[in-house]
């Protein structure tokens, strides 16, 4: 079994148009950047976004964007300094924003790669982001009720791979990757190097390779 592919091309391969994706990262922490210049050559389109925010500067997510290939994205900090592309397609109506706090974000990607069916959550009660949303009372304490997020697609980024797609990542790099790779039907990981079977310690593998459908080093591109 390998799970290895020989280019990032080959890597985002059958991305179809209106596919749900998550792209791992906490802002370029852990962003798959080649992956995401990939998947813009490639020309899907009107896709829906899962991130953390809504991109920085002119690379990556941010990128996507400014190609006008989201069609709406789902994250939890949708505006910042340099998030000049999204304000820009939000302002002229040409993406739409779900906004998720990022605890519930975590939580409903976490819920989906669980196969839970839904979660009752106290963030967000009391407010707009729970406005429409069934809430319940339990032990004294308000919970909105909130629905898992599944994709077609995770694009992450990892550390080392083996060719089984068993994953260790680098520091923060890690955040949403894990959770990611399990709620995906195709989780495609770009790593800094494939190794050998048995060389990654079995104890520090944080994503088993169940999880994972294609590995791209970046040194194969």
């Amino acid at each position: 079994m390998d799970k290895t592919v020989s280019s990032f091309e080959a890597a985002v391969a059958g991305i179809q148009d209106g596919a749900t994706v998550m792209i791992g990262g906490f802002g370029t922490a852990g962003m798959p950047d080649e992956l995401i210049d990939a998947l813009i050559a490639h020309g899907a389109r009107e896709l829906t976004i899962v991130n953390n925010n809504a991109g920085n500067g002119e690379t990556g997510l941010a990128a996507l964007i400014k190609h006008k290939r989201v069609r709406k994205i789902i994250c939890s900090f949708p505006r910042q300094a340099d998030s000049q592309h999204f304000d820009a397609a939000y302002h002229a109506g040409e993406i739409e924003l779900e906004l998720v706090p990022q605890g519930n974000l975590a939580a409903r990607i976490h819920a989906a790669g669980n196969g839970l069916g839904a979660i009752f959550t106290p963030t967000g009660y009391g407010t707009e982001l729970a406005q429409g949303k069934e809430t319940r009372e339990i032990d004294g304490r308000h919970y909105v009720l909130e629905y898992p997020i599944h994709a077609d697609f995770a694009l992450i980024k990892a550390h080392k791979g083996d060719r089984w797609g068993n994953l260790v990542y680098r520091k923060t790099a890690r955040n949403f990757g894990p959770i990611m790779a399990m709620a995906a039907k195709c989780t495609i990981v770009q790593v800094s190097e494939v190794v050998t079977l048995g060389e990654l310690d079995a104890e520090s593998i944080v994503t088993p390779g169940i999880f994972v459908q294609r590995v791209v080093a970046k040194e194969a591109a």
